[in-house]
């Protein structure tokens, strides 16, 4: 009899089990839908004729197929210096901001540094007060950095939220033992930061990489301040084609007839610029999930 009752519990669980499972995928379907259309949206729209966009004729396919809208925004000549631009400045910030970070967050995970505490409400404090765009322009101008590349990551290496999620993957997924025993066989911390932190720290790297290339690559404002025309980077380069065609379009509306067609063209142009800006981002994201998930939750605060 008890034999027959564990069996029934079973089935009841298994069958439980099925149906929880069948919900959650459907709610992460409904999630991955919800987040995924409006960028798919704007993929077929970029491919679209303006006008049954917005008559709401495009929905799965592209309505009115056309590549004008690219056409126009690869017709200006910066954006190849742009995408030149926007590879260096990420190339150089990603590997600049990752080894600070490291060198930051280690320290600080070292129970026995003096004043730990101390600096990490220094680092903290900063998250929330700064010095305004005023004060940090007048520094980047007397360091010498302005209208180079340096001030692209130079005076903002250090993400705060970044150093304090390498600081935890530090403290929590490597074992304290591990270091101790270096120590005892006279590791210094250094040999122990680049032997033994860094090749078992990569799950945590490659989230930090991705953040830093992220971060650099849909950096536009910086370069809007503190560089010249020729050394801006592609979100840069996208907003002033933007702004040029949106300026002909207004132009144009003193002319009959001339306006629909430039106006056509501009709208045409806010997607596909879109889409020429996230490319890049998009395609290298899928080869370091895997890294990106383990990374990112080994490194969240633990209760």
């Amino acid at each position: 009899m008890s034999a027959i009752m564990k069996n029934r519990q079973g089935k009841l669980g298994g069958l439980s089990d099925r149906t929880s499972d069948i919900i959650l995928v459907i709610i992460s379907l409904l999630i991955l839908i919800i987040v995924a259309y409006p960028l798919y949206y704007v993929l077929v729209a970029s491919f679209s004729n303006p006008y049954d966009v917005y008559a709401g004729k495009t929905f799965i396919l592209p309505s009115g197929f056309t590549f004008d809208g690219y056409k126009a925004v690869f017709a200006d000549s910066s954006i190849l210096s742009g995408y030149g631009n926007s590879i260096l400045y990420t190339v150089l910030g990603t590997i600049y901001s990752v080894a600070l970070l490291y060198l930051v967050a280690y320290p600080l995970s070292v129970s026995s540094l003096p004043g730990r505490k101390l600096i990490s409400i220094f680092f903290v404090i900063t998250m929330y007060f700064g010095g305004g765009l005023i004060p940090t322009y007048l520094i980047v101008k007397n360091t010498g950095l302005l209208q180079t590349i340096w001030a692209m990551f130079v005076p903002g290496g250090v993400a705060v939220g970044n150093a304090i999620i390498c600081r935890n993957y530090f403290e929590t997924s490597i074992p304290g033992s591990l270091k101790e025993a270096a120590s005892i066989d006279g590791a210094s911390h250094f040999r122990i930061f680049f032997s033994m932190i860094i090749p078992l720290s990569k799950p945590i790297l490659s989230v930090m990489v991705i953040f830093s290339m992220v971060a650099y690559w849909n950096e536009w404002f910086t370069a809007l301040i503190y560089l010249r025309g020729d050394q801006a980077p592609l979100p840069l380069v996208l907003r002033n084609v933007l702004i040029k065609s949106s300026t002909s379009a207004a132009q144009a509306s003193m002319i009959s007839g001339g306006y629909a067609e430039l106006n056509k063209i501009t709208e045409m142009i806010k997607f596909s610029s879109i889409i020429v800006a996230a490319a890049p981002m998009l395609v290298a994201y899928p080869f370091v999930q895997k890294y990106f998930e383990q990374g990112f939750m080994s490194g969240a605060v633990k209760g």
